[in-house]
């Protein structure tokens, strides 16, 4: 069983903590960052040193990062490989994660996995022995689906995204016709109070396309 800490920042993370807690067996600890901050932060480990004196959040095995802010991204990295964690997961993507060079300099010298993800429901295996444990439970969703009579009748959740909104979409689609189900399944995770972006090819599309796309595959394996 891993651990996971969750730093998180005003609302962000916040359902991710609760779905983990919820549906798994996965140790999990969070620490709050302050919703508003600087747009420019020029000297970040003094300013992560202030607002998390205490630094056994980098202890767990996993940490999920919702700082959203990419001045603070390589300090996050450093200080979970200063502190034994194994890998380390940015939400909000790329934007949000500084130099690219930096954060792969610090990946090599801590020998520490990092990844970048938009969405977090994007997550997948990727031979990393922490990441795919978590992503054994939370990330790109991948579901079941029994049939009867034209019409969903259970949907079994494999894999579902850290947020909650496949367990969401689940319980929706019962008493979905058939055809309908996978169009249905991409709005259900649109009316979901997702928080990520919108407006944009991005974010909660992708989100809805990702879940769109499991329960055509879920359909097909259950003829």
């Amino acid at each position: 069983m891993i651990s996971v800490g969750v730093i998180t920042r005003g609302k962000y993370g916040l359902r991710l903590i609760e779905n983990v807690r919820t549906n798994s067996n996965f140790k999990i600890s969070s620490i709050e960052l302050p919703e508003q901050l600087p747009d420019f932060i020029e000297t970040p480990a003094d300013f992560i040193n202030e607002l998390i004196p205490d630094k056994s959040i980098f202890s767990n095995d996993l940490i999920i990062a919702y700082t959203l802010h990419p001045d603070l991204a390589p300090q996050i990295i450093r200080l979970a490989g200063e502190n034994g964690a194994s890998a380390v997961i940015i939400a909000g993507g790329a934007a949000m994660v500084g130099g690219q060079s930096e954060i792969t300099s610090l990946s090599k010298k801590y020998n520490i996995n990092v990844q970048v993800h938009e969405i977090c429901c994007d997550i997948e295996c990727s031979g990393d022995r922490i990441v795919d444990e978590f992503a054994s439970c939370f990330g790109r969703p991948e579901v079941r689906i029994k049939t009867n009579n034209g019409l969903v009748t259970n949907v079994k959740i494999i894999r579902g995204a850290p947020c909650g909104s496949t367990w969401h979409m689940a319980k929706g689609l019962v008493g979905t016709k058939i055809d309908e189900a996978p169009a249905r399944a991409g709005l259900l995770i649109q009316q979901y109070p997702c928080r990520a972006v919108r407006g944009n090819k991005g974010g909660i599309h992708k989100a809805a396309k990702l879940h769109k796309e499991s329960v055509e595959r879920a359909l097909k394996e259950s003829v």
